[in-house]
């Protein structure tokens, strides 16, 4: 027993908070138990393997990729397309493969699409990428990258990021992650490993990005700190971003990042590693952010948005976001910056929800992210 006793006090004090927690403590969910939301639940579309990301055309129809690789039409009445040629290879291995699509923000005069995706490598390795083609009838036209995230590699499947955010001026944010085995690196900024980056459409470098003309820092970071951000969305009045990030064991993260500034992975955290040993040195540390609210235990949250439509009015100006685990719709109801309130809906369909968007309806539609993924659509309990 003699020889338990240090490992046991290890334990208490690797999952112990520091003595810094105690210090600008972030708001923490209360994990309330999954309610019945005032929606019906209908399946829009089916026959997607591990569908990822879902952007509405103009005419109603949607654009979805597969993380496998395809990027399909999906009609006005649920009809998939054939996949779409175009799409530049994936590396899709573990979380890796096609991820997010955007429409360019001049999409009626330009149709340009882009896409965020895992890019192979050589020698194995993979990294993030962005790629932007032109819609014709059954393909992408003039595919190429613009963005990839320095250095690539190997060693782990994990941890991509990728949303795609257009800002009301134009540019464009790319949420990134630390690809797991790369997280020592992330408070390096002569890397891309867990930042959020900010560029042009034609894949140049904004002139007024925080660390332009810096030395030792890349000038296309935004904000650094972050573990895997999977959900991203402006504000719909401050045109602010708003992401959600993965924490480890615990410690899913609601930010608005901000220019310049470090939201502090791995150096502070609300999680622990998965073996429930401490990461890093406390939940708060001087010139590093605080999260606007946490998750412990996490929701695994993948897709966001800002909801302002008028099919529900209650949910006016709520946020949205999906969970892969256990498997949720969440909703955050923000004052003054701060969550007020937290609802957890649809729970009973053990669905692991991708993405979260708004239709040109007002409704909601929903990927699942399964081997045989839908597109749920909720509608009015009334309808």
């Amino acid at each position: 027993m003699k020889r338990l006793i240090p490992i046991a006090i290890a334990l208490f004090w690797a999952c112990s908070p520091s003595p810094e927690s105690s210090q600008a403590q972030a708001p923490r969910s209360s994990t309330p138990a999954s309610v019945k939301a005032p929606v019906k639940v209908e399946t829009f579309a089916s026959g997607l393997e591990r569908p990822w990301g879902l952007a509405f055309l103009p005419d109603g129809r949607m654009l979805v990729t597969e993380r496998p690789g395809r990027l399909r039409i999906v009609s006005r009445d649920g009809r998939l397309s054939p996949p779409l040629g175009g799409v530049p290879p994936v590396f899709a291995q573990g979380q890796g493969g096609l991820l997010d699509v955007a429409l360019d923000p001049k999409f009626a005069e330009n149709r340009l699409v882009y896409l965020s995706y895992a890019e192979p490598g050589e020698n194995g390795t993979a990294g993030t990428a962005v790629a932007r083609g032109r819609l014709g009838t059954n393909r992408l036209e003039g595919v190429r990258v613009i963005y990839r995230q320095e250095p690539k590699v190997s060693g782990s499947n994990n941890h991509f990021g990728s949303r795609l955010v257009f800002r009301r001026d134009g540019t464009l944010f790319i949420t990134q992650g630390d690809r797991y085995n790369q997280r020592d690196k992330v408070q390096d900024l002569t890397n891309d490993f867990g930042k959020i980056v900010r560029i042009n459409p034609d894949g140049t470098i904004p002139k007024d990005n925080p660390f332009v003309g810096k030395t030792g820092a890349r000038p296309e970071i935004w904000s650094y700190g972050h573990r895997n951000v999977q959900c991203a969305a402006l504000h719909p009045e401050t045109g602010e971003l708003w992401t959600v990030e993965h924490g480890a064991r615990g410690g899913d993260e609601l930010n608005h990042p901000e220019a310049g500034k470090n939201y502090g992975w791995p150096v502070i955290t609300y999680g622990v590693d998965y073996s429930g040993f401490k990461i890093g040195e406390g939940t708060a540390k001087p010139g590093m952010e605080q999260p606007v609210y946490f998750w412990d235990p996490v929701i695994a949250p993948c897709g966001m948005t800002f909801y302002t439509g008028d099919a529900f009015p209650q949910w006016k100006g709520s946020v949205f976001v999906g969970s892969l685990t256990p498997g949720l719709l969440v909703r955050l109801t923000l004052d003054s910056g701060r969550v007020a309130e937290e609802e957890r809906y649809l729970g009973d369909l053990h669905e692991r929800i991708r993405d979260v968007r708004q239709g040109p309806d007002g409704l909601l539609y929903l990927l699942t992210d399964n081997p045989e993924g839908r597109i749920l659509r909720l509608v009015p309990e009334t309808r």
